[in-house]
């Protein structure tokens, strides 16, 4: 909701003259609390009845959290603009202690990601890790109350929310490399044109920040080649320094014992290219291997 009440509050002082509403919708992805999103669809469930809306008119745009957006979209939808990037790291939020690497052996770490529990798997093997779902409150309020001795949580939704006092550290990226479009916002839509003639895309493209939006998209691809879902833990990110765009990546089995780092820097104008490249890079690793065991355990898992 902050983030489609920002989206309306900048297209209106863009356009004082248009009356924008907002439609508020509770996702399969926000309904289902009991368990972990690789065990109930993964990342289409925070979009799906969103984009329902929009074909059924309901709607002329949604406004995602772009790393909870499928690589693949419904034919006929399109993201629009992708919003300058907050902060992409992940953060530590604790009550009693200052880092990771503080916590007593056998303390319980809470996290709804895979990616995020392979990392922690692999550098603090002695920590436990279980699942931590529902929104921002729910999960502060396990960890005041003792379910956890830490949780690690998007930095980029805490500082929305006016919540960055309970960060007691940001985990950089060379320790916790982010996913594929955290901390970044996108606007799909469907087509380029409503009903009544408005182009959606013309109207929306003052908010598109490019440099956010190259990078996204490197980081997207890499996702995209090795058909990354809930159920897989992969990290990209890139960043922008002049022409040249950064890019890491990883893909990692659950329990962290297995992983694939890859760099690769190319122009920014070109950021699928430079995505295909850390692709490769990965795949020389034996990154396919990786990913199938990661499936294995999916299966074993679900049955």
């Amino acid at each position: 909701m902050w983030q489609a009440t920002h989206v309306r509050d900048r297209l209106a002082a863009l356009y004082p003259q248009c009356q924008i509403d907002i439609l508020g919708m509770t996702t399969r992805g926000d309904q289902i609390l009991d368990k972990t999103l690789s065990k109930v669809g993964g990342k289409g469930l925070f979009v799906k009845e969103l984009e329902v809306a929009m074909a059924e008119g309901r709607a002329d745009l949604a406004v995602h959290s772009l790393k909870d957006v499928p690589m693949e979209l419904p034919q006929g939808f399109e993201l629009a603009a992708v919003l300058e990037r907050e902060d992409p790291r992940d953060a530590f939020v604790c009550n009693d202690y200052d880092s990771l690497a503080g916590l007593p052996p056998g303390s319980v770490v809470g996290t709804s990601s895979l990616r995020r529990q392979s990392l922690i798997a692999a550098r603090y093997p002695q920590l436990v890790i279980k699942p931590l779902r529902g929104n921002l409150d729910t999960r502060l309020g396990k960890l005041d109350r003792g379910d956890y001795a830490a949780i690690i949580l998007a930095a980029a939704g805490l500082k929305r929310l006016g919540l960055e006092r309970r960060i007691r550290a940001y985990l950089e990226p060379e320790i916790s490399l982010p996913a594929a479009g955290q901390g970044a916002m996108a606007i799909e839509i469907v087509g380029g044109a409503r009903s009544d003639g408005a182009d959606l895309t013309a109207l929306l493209a003052p908010l598109n920040h490019e440099a956010t939006a190259r990078a996204v998209t490197a980081e997207r691809k890499v996702s995209k080649v090795f058909g990354a879902s809930c159920q897989i833990p992969l990290a990209a990110h890139a960043v922008i320094d002049g022409d040249t765009l950064h890019l890491r990546a990883m893909v990692a089995t659950p329990d962290g014992r297995r992983s694939a780092f890859a760099e690769a820097s190319g122009p920014a104008a070109l950021p699928e290219a430079v995505g295909e490249q850390a692709a490769q890079l990965l795949a020389q690793q034996d990154a396919a291997a990786i990913l199938a065991e990661c499936k294995r355990d999916a299966a074993a898992g679900d049955a």
